[in-house]
């Protein structure tokens, strides 16, 4: 066991005995990574702080749930994400199920852009697509989670789950040719 997770293992034993001095500890290790995550879903920092916040004391509320099956910071961005994805659902996003339409299911390594695309012009691409795929496309891409994971997130099956991700992957196609072009 490396040095890192065994500090991390100790933190968290003393997290489950409500140490506050490991549970700031633990904080100041993972707050910034958690804070990126956030921000990537709701585009607001006073909220991604706010999501942030929540999300921490939410898991030093049920820490003695963490089982160590899931690292830790899998497990508390898996509660950030749940927590910003709440958030967008009271403001009407609005996640479309399409489990009995027929879908061609894209090729999901070929990720390619033109090199004269910048990681702003993808970033704003993003940003403009229709929620529904916006947050399987964050997901997938920003954040690494596969289909089975997104689909227990967002409580759609992993068949919607690929299709939005491939209509998104399209329209971000077409944004990007856009930025080629101008």
């Amino acid at each position: 066991m490396s040095q890192t997770k065994f500090l991390q293992s100790r933190l968290i034993d003393e997290c489950k005995k409500n140490n506050k001095k490991a549970q700031l500890q633990l904080y100041d290790m993972y707050c910034k990574a958690m804070y990126n995550t956030a921000f990537n879903f709701v585009k607001d920092e006073a909220v991604a702080e706010d999501m942030t916040q929540e999300a921490f004391i939410k898991a030093f509320q049920g820490i003695t749930t963490f089982s160590g099956e899931v690292s830790f910071g899998a497990w508390l961005k898996r509660i950030v994400i749940n927590g910003c994805l709440d958030w967008l659902k009271k403001r009407k996003l609005t996640i479309v199920s399409m489990n009995h339409q027929k879908i061609q299911v894209a090729n999901e390594d070929n990720w390619e852009v033109d090199d004269n695309t910048t990681i702003a012009n993808i970033k704003n691409a993003i940003s403009q697509l229709p929620e529904k795929y916006k947050v399987v496309v964050k997901l997938f891409l920003l954040e690494g989670y596969d289909h089975q994971e997104i689909s227990q997130i967002l409580n759609i099956s992993e068949v919607s789950s690929r299709s939005q991700l491939h209509r998104g992957k399209n329209k971000l196609k077409e944004l990007l040719k856009h930025y080629n072009y101008a």
